[in-house]
């Protein structure tokens, strides 16, 4: 393996990430951040973020199912089972930990949206999405959970490292201000939590690219493929939101249970 052209790729695959409008321009989320959205903005928000984070866990086991080697099969699987409610232990694994009910991602969100008026019924399926959010979770498993490892891997250092990038303050930011102004009790735990989990997540997908580019058959060029369609996607996804709250904003249209 040529190291140059290893530093060459890893500095081209950050420079797309970096340089993709989601990240150096989000117009939703930084809206979010200044503060002043209603209880139906953020109602119409946590469920379509409720409905992506729910379909997440078919793109996750994808994952694994299509995982190469019994490594980055553990590694896809390390999130998959923390998703579902097992704790990692002090080593930073789900091997050894607890499985606890409440533990489980969607419903710390579940518990969040019941805050705000919203039961369980009311949140986290495919029927409550947007034409965009649909776009967004249908990439999300053709692309992460692609059987292509290429594609896979590509999506995959995309998604996580769109994710460390900060949007996850912008909304404990947004959400913090919800709180003070409307309702003192809301748990804020999910958001928090994620933000502080992203960088671990990151970090596993630099170490994920290295033993891509290591693999016999690894193309290049369908790795940024890949990770620029996901980066598309998640775009998507937050221009309608935008759009929603202001349709004049953005092409994309709301569309309850509509494909794009």
């Amino acid at each position: 393996m040529n190291p140059d052209a290893l530093k060459s790729f890893q500095s081209r695959s950050l420079a797309l990430v970096e340089r993709h409008p989601v990240v150096v321009n989000n117009a939703y989320t930084a809206a979010f951040a200044r503060g002043g959205f209603s209880l139906d903005d953020i109602r119409h928000f946590t469920v379509q973020f409720s409905v992506f984070s729910h379909l997440f866990i078919e793109a996750q086991l994808l994952k694994c199912i299509n995982s190469r080697n019994l490594k980055s099969y553990r590694a896809s699987k390390e999130i998959l089972m923390n998703e579902l409610g097992v704790i990692f232990t002090e080593r930073g694994s789900v091997d050894g930990g607890r499985f606890r009910f409440a533990a489980g991602h969607f419903e710390w969100l579940t518990e969040f949206a019941s805050h705000l008026g919203l039961s369980f019924d009311r949140i986290g399926k495919r029927r409550f999405a947007t034409r965009a959010t649909v776009f967004f979770c249908d990439e999300l498993t053709r692309l992460y959970g692609s059987d292509d490892f290429s594609v896979a891997h590509g999506a995959s250092f995309a998604i996580e490292h769109w994710a460390a990038a900060g949007f996850w303050k912008e909304l404990i930011t947004g959400l913090s201000d919800f709180k003070r102004r409307e309702v003192p009790e809301l748990p804020l735990g999910f958001w928090t939590w994620h933000d502080q989990l992203e960088q671990r997540h990151a970090e596993h997908t630099d170490d994920e690219l290295l033993t891509a580019y290591r693999t016999p058959g690894f193309r290049d060029e369908a790795f940024l493929q890949g990770a620029v369609e996901l980066l598309d996607a998640v775009q998507r996804f937050w221009e309608g939101l935008l759009a929603d709250r202001n349709p004049a904003s953005t092409r994309w249209a709301p569309g309850l249970g509509e494909s794009a």
